[in-house]
């Protein structure tokens, strides 16, 4: 960029001596200056102002691509980066109900379970204690109920005194909440009445109790083995499940882009491991503190992933809109010339199709390999979309 501003002014001084010196007419060039010089570049004034312009011969002009400075959308948005995590909320650690030995494991980590599916089947002394209890009040019950049978055909015959028949009624209702309670006792094990009623009629004591998934989900953790005794509540869990087809996306944005997040914004979220695949999700919980490390907030999204590609630990970039969509002028990137000094510009289409005439603007947002323009074009103008960097070229370094 020093070289361009030395040329410029050397141009222009260049210029000031061929008017001084009455030439016909004054050419800004690295070259030199002469009425007849070269007329690839044309300087020209308007007002108070210089207007930087350049001329093209036909030849020239085929090297340049056209185009028109069109109305586009320009969505508000914002942009961090995260990492894909499990969905703590449908993340379940599956633990025995009673101490007791593992006698056999049904599922590995990462299978997919469905909810009810057997994990892992134990040999409970409390399981077997509990299904005696309940086969002797059966068969308690059932003593009773007979004894009582035969105290009422007695009693009807004077066979027997009031108290006697009165202690069959006791008898036999003590055995009916003895059954109810060694019933609900079983059931607490996970089965079902009609379970408890086969355990009855059977007469047989089932040693192994099974344990079933609570949820649908993915195997994230294992930790039983047959021969392991394992503790109600005491971890780590025999097993983990959790439910993928819902994860979390962990970003941490900066403090002060923080107030544009809010709980219930939509965003898109994107992966490196799956190009052109885009989830959809909202943010739950932001956090209530400002790191005072990185000087960043935490924001939690819910992600949804029916087909569970998605897996604990990528990296994600997730854009979430921010605010209504402006509509504003704009050209393709290759349309602008940025300089040195941070000034951007265009090259419109003068009057004359071959003279281009170089504009300062302002630009915001890009989108889709478009500038949005904040000032200096209008909608509909024509602008040299390919070749803009050539015309400056020709413009500063006398290139032809």
């Amino acid at each position: 960029m020093p070289y361009l501003h030395f040329s410029l002014r050397r141009s222009t001084r260049r210029a000031w001596l061929c008017t001084a010196a009455g030439a016909t007419a004054a050419i800004i060039a690295v070259g030199g200056c002469s009425a007849s010089g070269d007329k690839s570049v044309a300087p020209a004034a308007t007002g108070d102002s210089a207007v930087q312009s350049v001329q093209l011969t036909d030849s020239q002009l085929g090297s340049i691509k056209l185009g028109s400075v069109v109305d586009r959308e320009f969505p508000i948005e914002k942009e961090a980066v995260g990492s894909i995590d499990f969905n703590e909320n449908l993340n379940v650690q599956v633990f025995t109900p009673y101490q007791g030995r593992v006698l056999q494991t049904f599922a590995d980590l990462g299978d997919e379970v469905k909810q009810g599916q057997t994990l892992f089947t134990i040999e409970s002394p409390d399981f077997i204690q509990a299904e005696s209890n309940l086969i002797s009040a059966a068969g308690v019950l059932a003593q009773t109920t007979s004894a009582l049978t035969r105290a009422k055909q007695l009693y009807t015959v004077k066979g027997i005194d009031q108290n006697d028949f009165e202690t069959a009624v006791a008898n036999q209702q003590s055995a009916e909440g003895a059954l109810r309670a060694a019933r609900n006792a079983v059931a607490i094990f996970g089965k079902t009445e009609a379970q408890i009623d086969q355990i009855v009629s059977a007469r047989r004591v089932e040693t192994a109790l099974v344990v079933k998934s609570p949820i649908t989900g993915r195997i994230t953790a294992r930790n039983a083995a047959p021969g392991l005794l394992e503790q109600p509540g005491v971890p780590p869990a025999p097993y983990s499940v959790a439910d993928l087809s819902r994860v979390w996306m962990l970003a941490n944005v900066i403090e002060s882009d923080s107030p544009a997040f809010k709980v219930n914004q939509d965003l898109t979220v994107s992966v490196l491991a799956l190009p052109g695949r885009v989830f959809t999700g909202h943010i739950v919980a932001i956090g209530a503190a400002v790191d005072p490390n990185s000087r960043r907030v935490t924001i939690r999204s819910e992600i949804k992933d029916p087909q569970h590609e998605l897996r604990p630990g990528m990296f994600a970039n997730f854009v979430i809109r921010t605010g209504a969509p402006v509509h504003a002028p704009a050209v393709p990137l290759n349309a602008v010339v940025r300089e040195g000094d941070g000034t951007m510009s265009v090259w419109v289409v003068g009057s004359d199709r071959h003279r281009f005439v170089r504009r300062m603007i302002q630009i915001g947002l890009q989108r889709d390999g478009y500038d949005q323009i904040l000032d200096g074009l209008r909608t509909g103008e024509t602008v040299a979309i390919d070749g803009a960097i050539l015309l400056s070229n020709m413009l500063f370094g006398g290139a032809s």
